[in-house]
This record gives C-alpha cells, sequence and structure tokens, in this order.
C-alpha cells in the first residue's frame, strides 16, 4: 500500500468514489469525504498528506476551505470544479491550491497531476532535510527578527510565532538577502521552485498571511517589480502599493 493518503472532498457521490477508485488502484489510501465541515474534522484528527477537493460544498465551500488549510500548512492541494471560468482557476490558485481541474475530467489525468504534486512534495522535503544550512541563525534589523534555521523557528521581538513550510521559506528568502529587491518571479522560484506554474499572485497571497502573522514585518512593495525586507525596521510603505 501507498504510503501517501488522498482525502476527496465531493458531495457528488459518483464522482468521490470513481476518483477513489482510480486512486485505489495505484496503491493510495484514500478517505471520502461529502462536506468540507467532514474535511475539517479529518484535518484536525488524521491529516491526509493531500488534498482533492470540490469547490461547490455544501456550507463551507471549497474556497474557504482550502485558505483555512493554507494558514495552517503547505500540504499539496488539487481544485475540481465544473466552473471553467479563468477568474475560479486564479482565485483557487491565489488561495493556495496547488493545481486546478475542471469538471467533466479524466481521473487518469487527475492520478497524473496527483503523482506529481506528490513526486514535487518528496523532492522538495528530500531536498531541505539533506541541505546543510551555512548558519544555525539569522537575525535582521540588531536581533528584532530572527530565524533558527535548523529548527525552523521564527522569533520577532522575543516572541516565537507558528509558520508554515512556505511562509519560513519566504521569510527566509528575504532575510537572507535584506534590502534586496525580488521580483515574483524570483520569489516563486525560491519558495514553490522551478517547476510551480501557478499564478504569481500566490507571492502576494502567502506575503499576506506572513502580515497577518506579524504585523510589523518590514517588507514593502517595490513599484513595478516586487519586494524586499528593509533592514532599518522602520515599518513598510501603504500595502497599497502591493496591487502593483
Amino acid at each position: 500500500m501507498n504510503e501517501y493518503c488522498i482525502a476527496v472532498v465531493d458531495d457528488d457521490q459518483p464522482i468521490r468514489e470513481l476518483v477513489q477508485a482510480y486512486l485505489l488502484k495505484e496503491n493510495f489510501r484514500t478517505v471520502g469525504l461529502a462536506t468540507a465541515e467532514e474535511a475539517w474534522e479529518l484535518w484536525r484528527t488524521a491529516p491526509p498528506d493531500m488534498w482533492v477537493l470540490d469547490i461547490m460544498l455544501p456550507g463551507m465551500d471549497g474556497y474557504e476551505f482550502c485558505k483555512r488549510i493554507r494558514y495552517e500548512a503547505e500540504v499539496p492541494i488539487i481544485m475540481i470544479s465544473a466552473r471553467d471560468n479563468e477568474v475560479d482557476k486564479i482565485l483557487g490558485l491565489e488561495l493556495g491550491s496547488d493545481d486546478y481541474l475542471v469538471k467533466p475530467f479524466s481521473p487518469r489525468e487527475l492520478v497524473a497531476r496527483i503523482k506529481r504534486q506528490l513526486h514535487r512534495l518528496h523532492r522538495l522535503k528530500t531536498i531541505d532535510e539533506s541541505k546543510q544550512e551555512a548558519a544555525s541563525v539569522l537575525q535582521v534589523g540588531g536581533g528584532q527578527l530572527q530565524l533558527m534555521l535548523e529548527q525552523r523557528r521564527v522569533f520577532w521581538c522575543g516572541e516565537e510565532v507558528d509558520m508554515t513550510s512556505k511562509e519560513f521559506a519566504l521569510l527566509k528568502a528575504f532575510a537572507e538577502r535584506p534590502n534586496r529587491a525580488f521580483t515574483r518571479d524570483e520569489l516563486l522560484t525560491l519558495v514553490w521552485g522551478d517547476d510551480y506554474f501557478g499564478s504569481d499572485r500566490a507571492v502576494d497571497h502567502l506575503l499576506k498571511r506572513l502580515r497577518k502573522k506579524i504585523e510589523q514585518l518590514p517588507v514593502e512593495a517595490v513599484w513595478g517589480h516586487g519586494y524586499r525586507l528593509r533592514t532599518d525596521m522602520g515599518g513598510t510603505e501603504d500595502e497599497a502599493a502591493s496591487s502593483d
């Protein structure tokens, strides 16, 4: 049996069972759920390795569920929907989904995309585990911001702040090169890898999550370019500038 467990969240029982059947043929473990509320309970009790998530669900929809998961972790998410609209696809990607597939879809194609996401996950974990850090602690702004690299812990003004893996990776990229202006594409490569094909607005969404956790984080928008972390710790420019 495959080590990975895939949760399939869809209120359409025939589709849910069809996807599960194809995954079982590939020796994946599966869990089928009809609502996002059931999925959230699973996340709290026995979190899966990946989500296949329908957007149109009774009660909490797939967008809201994806947003909640992304606030806590970087587990792979593939959204499926009958909506073949560019706006819906972009919204799903910006909220943190790793892929988007329109119904009706080929179950074989979905399985192939799942395998690709899990391969990426395994490769990134392997690289991360084998990487030797040049220093154990990064400090910016006279120690106001501290990153303990080997332990993957973040401290702001002496208080520890919980971070997901991608939030930590983004903050680390800024802290390693303070005052350097990064383009969104550069940050996508540093955080998501060079095989990421989603919207570059994923960077904006991730940064918003960081700013919610560290309100005074001195990352400022560089008009027409991207973002940079200032070392003077004097605050940021108007966040409206981030919409460039």
